[in-house]
């Protein structure tokens, strides 16, 4: 890898970040994702956990066990060998209600766009959307790839609570929410999905690296799909 990348930060007495690049797109994240998936085959002595960004990871170590320099050294082998590529993306298809009363916000931001609400759910369903991360809420999965023609600035006031498994949109992104939470994403559409689940191995239902398309369906299907998954309506 060429120029100052990749850079070894401290996170604490007991953490290293490797930064891979300054850009949030899918190469770097990719080599993000490849060097989690080498330490998850092969486990470094003392790593203790990982944990991907957009574009870093963030290795917990134990400090009884190695210290900071000698990590950073055996992290400048392995990215010596370290495939450009990510392991194989899952592809997963999700279905999205964009009903006016799962979507308050769709005429609105439709209308800003110069579109009508169908046309913008239309834009949002026909992407394919990269998971880079998951964070935020568990289970919450921040997916890059939304059209330019749908980007614009999270709203200029937050909502104090989000429905659960709102899909929402704000710059280049869309997610769902997977609980009920403070929000500040436009809200779009639901997903009658499980997207975090304690009993579930593993326990969310996305994974960064995952290539996710949205499949619409109309209100009853989405009442049908979320009282199959137990989930309320």
């Amino acid at each position: 890898m060429s120029g100052a990348w990749p850079r070894f930060l401290p996170q604490g007495d007991a953490a290293l970040v490797v930064e891979f690049g300054a850009a949030i797109d899918a190469a770097t994240n990719a080599r993000v994702l490849a060097l989690a998936e080498v330490l998850t085959r092969a486990p470094v002595a003392g790593v203790v956990a990982t944990v991907p960004t957009f574009r870093s990871l963030l290795l917990q170590y134990d400090p009884l066990v190695r210290d900071f320099a000698d990590l950073v050294a055996e992290m400048r082998a392995l990215l010596a060998a370290l495939p450009d590529h990510a392991p194989p993306s899952r592809s997963v298809s999700l279905p999205v209600c964009y009903a006016a009363e799962l979507a308050p916000d769709l005429a609105d931001i439709a209308a800003r766009l110069g579109l009508s609400a169908a046309a913008a759910a239309g834009l949002h369903a026909a992407a394919e959307y990269r998971v880079y991360m998951l964070g935020f809420l568990p289970g919450f999965a921040y997916m890059g790839g939304l059209p330019e023609r749908l980007r614009l600035p999270r709203r200029a006031t937050p909502r104090v609570r989000v429905p659960p498994r709102s899909v929402a949109i704000a710059m280049e992104m869309t997610a769902i929410y997977p609980l009920e939470s403070p929000g500040g994403w436009h809200l779009i559409g639901a997903a009658p999905v499980r997207l975090f689940d304690l009993a579930a191995d593993p326990p969310t239902l996305l994974r960064p690296g995952d290539l996710v398309r949205f499949r619409a369906v109309g209100r009853t299907e989405y009442d049908d799909l979320a009282a199959a998954a137990g989930l309320p309506t």
